[in-house]
Order: C-alpha cells, then sequence, then structure tokens
C-alpha cells in the first residue's frame, strides 16, 4: 500500500521530487542540503572538513536523499528484515511496517556526504514503497537504479538505532559485487582419506581441479570458508554446507558428505565473483605445502605417470623421483627435463626452482591430462647418437619424439616424408632416427616471435648445437643471420625478466660488439638455452681432448640439393658469419 509522505527535498525551488508524490497538505521541514537551515533537532548539511561533513543530528521527518554513485560505490550498507510483510512499529510517533535500515556509512564516501546516517530507516527507494519489503527486494531496487540513488529516509537518535540493530534478523548488502556472470571452475571431490599423526586422526577431502589434484581439505575448513565467503559476500544466497555430526562416520556418511562439498564448491565457483575471489583461490590453491598431492606428468608416447610427493616439491626433486619410477639411467636422466606445455603449444623447460605443483595446477584449462612433460634435454647430436647405443630406453624416447616433432611441423621433412614414413616402425629405429637428425628443427628450439625494442616487425631465434639463427618473422626476403657461437661474448636476463640480449663479435677488425636485445616471456628459457649448449660444446671439446682425434664428424643436415648446407627458403638471404 503506497502512502504519501511529508518529506524534505533538497530542491527548494520544485513543488515535489520527480520519483515521490508529496502530500501537499503536509507542512514542509527545512531542506536537507539546504545549509540556512539550522532548526533545532533537525539534520543540519552543507557543513564539511576534508571532504567529510560533520555536526549531524537526526532528522525525525521523512526527508529526501540523493545518492550519486563514486568511485567506492554508493558508501552505505543496508541491513533488515529476509522475509516480506510484519507487525507494525512506532518510529518517531509514527507506525510503519518493517523498514530496512542503514548500517553502516563509509566515512567519506558518497552516501556520508549526501547526508545519509547510520541508522536511517528508508521508506522509499528510487520512488518505490519499501515499508515491509524483504532484504532482497531492496537490494535489487538499489543496484537497478544505476549511478543515481534516491530515497526517502527518516533518523533516528542513537539510542534506538542500537536497540534496533540488536533486535533485528537481518542481512547486510555492500552493493560492491554482480552475481549475474557465471563461468565454469571444474572443481571436484572425487575422493577422501584418512589422516594419521602423533596427536589426531581426522579424515581430509581431495580437490581437484580438471582431474588435476589441488590438495586436501578438513571438513572444519570447509566452514571456515563458508563463514568467510558470508561475510565478504554479505547478500548473496550461499547453498548450505552438509552438516556437522558428533559421531564417528561412517564410510556412506563421509561418501554423503563429499559428494554435499562437491556440490557446494560447484554451486558457489559457478558463480564469478566468488570464484575468482581471494578467499576462494586461497582455499582452492594454497592447501598445506606439507600435504601429499598426486601429479601427472606426460612421458613422450603421451602415457601419464603419476607420481605422489608434497604440494611444495621443486622441480628437480620431483624430476629425481619421476627418474626412480621409470629407472632411467644417471647419462639418460642428464640428457631430459620437465617441460611445460603452453596453450600456445610452444614447449618451455621448467626452471629447477619452480613449484611444479603450482604449474600443474594454474594450467587446468589445457586439453591433455597434464600440462607437463618428460621430454630429452640435449642438442649435441653425436651425444645422442652414443647415449641411444648405449641405452634402449633413451633411444626410443628419441624416437618418439622426433615422430611426434615431424608430425607437428617443429622439425621439417622437406620432401621426405614418404622416406620417413616407411622407416617409423620399431625395426628401423636408427635408420629413422639418422635421417631425421639431418632434417631443420632437430634437436633445436625455435622460440615464439618476439619484438626488437624500437624497430618493427618481430624476429624468431632458433638455437641449436651448431649456431644461433634469427629471421624475421613472418619469414620474408628480409636478411636473416646465422650466428657460429664462437662469437657469443655474453649473454643475459634484463628488465626483471621480461627481456633477453647477448652480444657478438663481429668479423671487421676495430668495431664493438653488437647487442641484440629481444623482449620476450621466454627470456628465463634463452638464457637457459644458452647456458645449455655452451655446457654441452665445451663438454665435446673436452672429449676430443681425452680422444686425441679430430672432431668427429656430424652427419650433413639434409637439403633439396642433399648439400652440406641447412635447409633454407629459396626466397632467403643468409649472412654465415664463422
Amino acid at each position: 500500500m503506497m502512502r504519501g509522505y511529508d518529506y524534505e527535498s533538497d530542491d527548494s525551488n520544485s513543488s515535489g521530487d520527480g520519483f515521490i508524490q508529496q502530500d501537499p497538505q503536509q507542512n514542509r521541514c527545512p531542506s536537507v542540503s539546504d545549509p540556512t537551515s539550522s532548526s533545532e533537532g533537525y539534520f543540519h548539511g552543507g557543513n564539511y572538513e576534508n571532504g567529510r561533513q560533520v555536526g549531524l543530528v537526526f532528522n525525525p521527518k521523512p526527508h529526501v536523499v540523493k545518492i550519486i554513485k563514486s568511485h567506492t560505490g554508493f558508501g552505505f550498507n543496508v541491513k533488515g528484515q529476509v522475509s516480506e510483510g510484519g507487525q507494525l512499529r512506532s518510529i518517531n510517533g509514527e507506525l510503519y511496517a518493517p523498514l530496512q535500515h542503514v548500517s553502516a556509512v563509509l566515512p567519506g564516501g558518497a552516501a556520508e556526504k549526501a547526508g545519509l546516517r547510520k541508522g536511517d530507516r528508508l521508506l522509499q527507494v528510487n520512488g518505490e514503497n519499501v515499508e515491509g519489503a524483504t532484504h532482497r527486494q531492496v537490494v535489487e531496487l538499489i543496484k537497478n537504479g544505476g549511478d543515481q540513488l534516491t530515497m526517502i529516509a527518516i533518523s533516528m537518535q542513537e539510542y534506538e538505532v542500537d536497540r534496533y540493530e540488536i533486535g533485528e534478523e537481518s542481512s547486510v548488502s555492500s552493493y560492491r559485487y554482480d552475481y549475474s556472470e557465471s563461468r565454469s571452475l571444474p572443481v571436484t571431490i572425487p575422493s577422501y582419506h584418512n589422516i594419521n599423526d602423533s596427536i589426531e586422526r581426522y579424515v581430509v577431502y581431495d580437490l581437484h581441479m580438471a582431474g588435476r589434484h589441488l590438495g586436501s581439505r578438513r571438513y572444519s575448513e570447509f566452514v571456515d570458508l563458508h563463514s568467510a565467503l558470508k561475510k565478504e559476500f554479505i547478500d548473496f544466497v550461499f547453498p548450505k554446507l552438509p552438516g556437522k555430526w558428533p559421531f564417528h562416520l561412517s564410510e556412506q556418511q563421509l561418501d554423503s558428505r563429499r559428494r554435499g562439498l562437491e556440490q557446494y564448491l560447484e554451486r558457489v565457483c559457478s558463480v564469478r565473483v566468488i570464484a575468482d575471489s581471494d578467499i576462494m583461490q586461497e582455499f582452492l590453491m594454497e592447501c598445506d605445502p606439507m600435504s601429499d598431492v598426486e601429479i601427472r606428468v606426460l612421458l613422450p608416447d603421451g602415457a601419464p605417470l603419476s607420481v605422489r610427493t608434497r604440494r611444495s616439491v621443486s622441480t628437480s626433486l620431483f624430476f629425481s623421483m619421476a627418474q626412480r619410477r621409470l629407472q632411467m639411467t644417471r647419462e639418460a636422466s642428464a640428457a631430459c627435463a620437465i617441460f611445460e606445455l603452453l596453450d600456445s603449444g610452444f614447449e618451455r623447460k621448467v626452471m629447477d626452482a619452480e613449484s611444479i605443483h603450482g604449474l600443474y595446477t594454474q594450467n587446468y584449462s589445457s586439453a591433455s591430462s597434464s600440462c607437463l612433460l618428460i621430454k630429452k634435454w640435449l642438442f649435441d647430436v653425436e651425444r645422442e647418437r652414443s647415449l641411444c647405443q648405449k641405452d634402449l630406453v633413451f633411444r626410443q624416447f628419441c624416437f618418439i619424439q622426433a615422430t611426434a616433432d615431424l608430425n607437428s611441423g617443429r622439425v621439417k621433412s622437406h620432401h621426405k616424408a614418404y622416406q620417413l614414413k616407411a622407416m617409423q616402425s620399431e625395426n628401423n629405429v636408427d635408420n629413422f632416427l639418422e635421417m631425421a637428425r639431418r632434417l631443420e628443427g632437430y634437436s633445436e628450439v625455435s622460440f615464439p616471435p618476439a619484438q626488437q625494442p624500437g624497430k618493427p616487425g618481430e624476429i624468431v631465434m632458433v638455437v641449436g648445437f651448431e649456431s644461433l639463427v634469427l629471421k624475421p618473422h613472418p619469414n620474408t626476403e628480409d636478411l636473416c643471420i646465422r650466428l657460429d657461437w664462437s662469437l657469443i661474448a655474453d649473454f643475459r636476463v634484463c628488465e626483471e625478466g621480461n627481456a633477453f640480449s647477448f652480444d657478438y663479435r663481429r668479423e671487421e677488425e676495430g668495431k664493438p660488439p653488437k647487442t641484440i636485445k629481444l623482449l620476450t616471456n621466454f627470456a628465463e628459457y634463452m638464457a637457459e638455452c644458452f647456458t645449455q649448449i655452451s655446457f654441452e660444446r665445451q663438454r665435446r671439446q673436452r672429449w676430443m681432448a681425452r680422444s686425441n682425434g679430430p672432431a668427429p664428424v656430424s652427419a650433413p643436415r639434409s637439403s633439396d640439393n642433399e648439400d652440406l648446407r641447412r635447409p633454407r627458403p629459396p626466397s632467403t638471404r643468409w649472412i654465415v658469419i664463422n
């Protein structure tokens, strides 16, 4: 039922507010925004210190408050009943149905500057009568009003504010979040297990993201999560958690609780603002670092290897555990490493000190069961050939990886695809590898295009055992440069890991070394490749010195005209610097 109010307008030249109907037979009270109004017992406005309104006293009459949203929002919380209707109550001598009230006002915020006080009762919101309305109805009216909010409010005495705060069933809203945007976060709880330590025995529930084990949480931690989310998202209706049970739970009851917790996370994480919040991300991603998790890594043939270890394990320690599981020899282990498969298809070597579990869980959107791979980490083809002769497991690694690289285009077949296909069998592994080793791209890393500061276009850097190649992207008739490693004077990661640069000596006498700088996200990996190739070349030289013989001659790279040079596109001009 609509009611006409004797209210104070903030527009002294207008006969009524555009949102609200005024009862013309009632006398008007002093205006909220009128700085000349000083009637005793009423709200006094227009008095500011450092942007804050001070010296506020209550106004017992209904009055208009207009708030324009600032960068901090409207700057107040509202609190009130969650059900509709209710018993009439007397406020300043007038009977009203239960009203939503202001439970907090942000100091210096838009609401305080507009004259809204803590404890103010709301009669109308944007022209709609809200006597007896539910909390959610008032919230929706405020949200739907856009950046401007017009309300009729009644101020309360301080002692009455506290009395109502204690006795009223309520829910609070700060209007900071939009719950309409949904998302799909593939969080599941497929299992639980018992923990026995020296102090207590308890059950933990295993959290998985897209099939990847994030960690484990106790039921009490879910209760804490629920409480923290309700405090932060105070106007969201959360689903109920599975109930507590004071006695020992049977296996059936534990599985029922597991399903209930999983459904809770599914519903809550379907709302983007909640799923992306710090509270939820910390709960999912920051479990006890000493807890055990299961991490899967893919072998060269795509088969997964699962290793159960501590959540805080480093990459180097995790790889050592995988080596033992695969029974790899020491030499084969030194020629392999853990790589991360990125969404772009590029494979980045994982640094030894990186958190392997963090990479495993953060890249949950990849199509494969894991973003982690065990691959060959060796540039020296002669060293690879020697290891393949001694280690059949490593030879199989090389064969499978070469097949995958040919199929993906990382290794260029150059019209030899038919011959390679014919030899691609277990009986012709050695012949297949010998032909593949002659092809462009074998045992090389081709980095994604990078920019040079202040220069147009992009550059692709390709590193191999024999040389370093710089070529334009996309590959045009522009000049490509091949540098022998003996000319590389120095290299470094700079700009806080966002750039990589190296110096090379020029063959012209008297000219200083030239610096090439690339802006890239893979600066650390570039430096790792430079370091690894330098180490392998030094090892080759030591082996040559011990054998007192000539340097081993690598099999020539195959090209269209079968010369000794690496295959090059016919339209490309090259400079080879020895």
